[in-house]
């Protein structure tokens, strides 16, 4: 089913037919496209949100943040050559993910948890939990290697 839309034995959808694949930086986009390297996937596309503030200063310069995101997506595509891009400008992180597994027909999405302590992912809202609990599509949290910690 490598490369195609392709449905399963079972009627479903193929898991990773065309996985979204979120980044927040060069470093972490390839530990993450690293991380789904062993799994037969099809498409790939390789996601970075834009924080936007809604009556606040942006947490970066745009300039600064589309360069970021050109960065992150070279390193997913030392992997995945053939993966494809999407930036999404929003003040909600999750729901930017949310909207982009939409809009790219998205079969499932990947993504690798983040480190930090409970109280870091108490504070930063734990994305962790909104993406596993109110996703459209599956979502698929990929092994951190022991380096990473």
């Amino acid at each position: 089913m490598n490369g195609t839309d392709e449905t399963d034995d079972t009627g479903g959808r193929d898991l990773l037919a065309h996985v979204l694949l979120p980044v927040a930086n060069e470093e972490d986009a390839l530990a993450t496209a690293r991380a789904l390297e062993p799994y037969e996937t099809g498409r790939v596309t390789a996601l970075h949100v834009v924080e936007k503030g809604e009556g606040v200063p942006d947490k970066t310069p745009v300039e600064q943040s589309e360069e970021l995101a050109a960065e992150s997506y070279a390193a997913v595509r030392t992997v995945f050559p053939d993966a494809g891009e999407h930036t999404a400008y929003a003040r909600d992180v999750v729901e930017a993910i949310f909207d982009a597994a939409a809009e790219e027909d998205a079969s499932a999405i990947a993504y690798r948890p983040r480190g930090g302590n409970r109280l870091v992912q108490l504070l930063s809202g734990d994305l962790s939990t909104e993406l596993a609990t109110d996703a459209p599509v599956p979502v698929v949290a990929l092994p951190r290697a022991d380096s990473d910690e």
